[in-house]
């Protein structure tokens, strides 16, 4: 095979997955696009997200009537539970064969964003979107849109018949679907009454309140009817705008964030006309031969996910305390279950500043036991994590005490330069300067190569 044909698979696995898993080291540069792509495509329902912990009655319906020590176990509880979702959603992104599967989840969790405490709405809302991940749109955005995770993140279960809420009907079509300048503020209030009457029961069921439902005649998008909730998403739908704008975040997110028009276009054409067939369109992408031009590799700093699920799956490592992982998270700025606002987290530069940095370059000498966390307090986005400081979150870590096999490192890259499978460009790179730091060995090769500004990006 091809120097070139080896970097457009690393770039594929990159981008579809979270990068070179340690099993694929010693095949990747025998297997053929077509190989991987299969591979990717393969998807697993079998599995959910899950927690351990024993669920209480939820907060939402015992809060107003709990003792304070009630409420108090009732924080620690959704607490633990949420951390064990958030951990195993990690895990599966580390370690699942189904690894497209999990990208288009963790995009997904992304663009349909909700912060709640209740982890039992957390656990429906991943598992949905985990479902849907490779299917269709509609699927998708009806399910998500009648999870109680979003109606109660959005307040759809206050919008009821002669008081309605906007939130929802706003942030569906700012967010989800059309974007901006597709629609009126005039279609904003004409959606939430179709809305109107959507909620959820205590066991985090899907309900229709009829009485509380607006009967009355709707105008939306220039059609004019008793529309239903069901209605108004089916007729945004129906609007190309959709299609295009989901098209054209999936391509920031995997291609590029400078967008190419034509591409895009002829992308969105085919995504609408498929149906919204999710698959067809991400398998047109990653077959297509403009998705490997040099300008499109390397060109994407890594979110802290994707850069620590990156990190461990290609070195094998036993974590004995995965909760400190999210400690991780936060410093970083992405903590998954957590995002900032509905409209997700931030990309491209906005995950480097002077701090954030400073800590992506060290974590590879954290995790190897060489160097101690150090954390600089700093001031603006403490309140959004929601510490006093970061000195309390550092006193609040533990070590994750994490064992590193390093004898099947050395066995999967003996005789193989490091660089070529950890590195998108590795020509941009000057290995003289990493091995100057270095034994030369392959652990310390590693270690030095994940700790380079080049690591950082895919």
């Amino acid at each position: 095979m091809s120097e070139l044909n080896f970097i457009n698979n690393k770039h594929l696995l990159w981008r579809a997955g979270f990068g070179v898993g340690l099993s694929q080291v010693s095949d990747l540069k025998k297997m053929n696009r077509k190989e991987i792509l299969k591979e990717l495509f393969t998807e697993d329902h079998s599995q959910n997200i899950e927690y351990t912990t024993v669920d209480i009655e939820p907060a939402d319906y015992v809060a107003s009537k709990a003792t304070a020590e009630m409420r108090k176990e009732i924080q620690k509880t959704n607490q633990k539970q949420n951390q064990e979702l958030n951990l195993n959603f990690l895990e599966k992104m580390v370690n699942s064969k189904n690894q497209l599967q999990e990208k288009m989840a963790f995009f997904w969790h992304g663009h349909f964003a909700t912060r709640i405490n209740n982890p039992k709405f957390n656990k429906h809302q991943l598992n949905i979107i985990r479902k849907h991940s490779l299917g269709n749109f509609k699927n998708l955005l009806f399910e998500v849109s009648k999870s109680p995770a979003m109606l109660s993140f959005l307040n759809n279960q206050q919008n009821k018949k002669g008081h309605p809420n906007e939130n929802f009907a706003r942030e569906v079509m700012e967010l989800f679907t059309m974007g901006i300048g597709n629609y009126t503020e005039k279609d904003i209030r004409e959606a939430a009454r179709a809305f109107t009457g959507w909620g959820y029961d205590k066991d985090a069921n899907f309900i229709e309140r009829p009485k509380q439902h607006d009967e009355g005649s709707k105008t939306f998008l220039g059609k004019t009817g008793n529309f239903s909730g069901d209605d108004v998403l089916n007729i945004i739908l129906e609007q190309k705008a959709t299609a295009k704008f989901i098209t054209k975040k999936i391509y920031k997110f995997f291609v590029n964030e400078k967008t190419d028009e034509n591409i895009i276009n002829t992308l969105s054409e085919n995504f609408y006309s498929s149906g919204y067939d999710l698959k067809k369109l991400m398998n047109e992408i990653f077959s297509s031969e403009w998705f490997y031009d040099k300008k499109n590799i390397g060109n994407r700093i890594k979110s802290p996910t994707e850069l620590m699920v990156g990190m461990m799956r290609i070195i094998p490592m036993n974590i004995q305390n995965p909760e400190n992982l999210t400690v991780y998270q936060k410093l970083l700025g992405q903590m998954l279950l957590y995002p900032p606002n509905v409209a997700g987290w931030p990309s491209g530069k906005s995950w480097i500043d002077s701090s954030t940095l400073m800590l992506r370059l060290q974590i590879p000498q954290i995790w190897s036991g060489l160097r101690p966390l150090e954390v600089t307090p700093r001031s603006d986005d403490d309140i959004e994590m929601g510490l006093k400081s970061r000195e309390a979150l550092k006193k609040a870590f533990k070590n994750p005490n994490i064992t590193i096999d390093w004898a099947k490192v050395e066995k999967a890259f003996n005789k193989k330069d490091c660089e070529d499978f950890l590195i998108s460009n590795p020509d941009n790179l000057s290995m003289n300067s990493v091995q100057n730091f270095s034994d030369k060995s392959i652990k310390m090769n590693i270690i030095n190569l994940m700790s380079t500004p080049e690591y950082q990006l895919m």
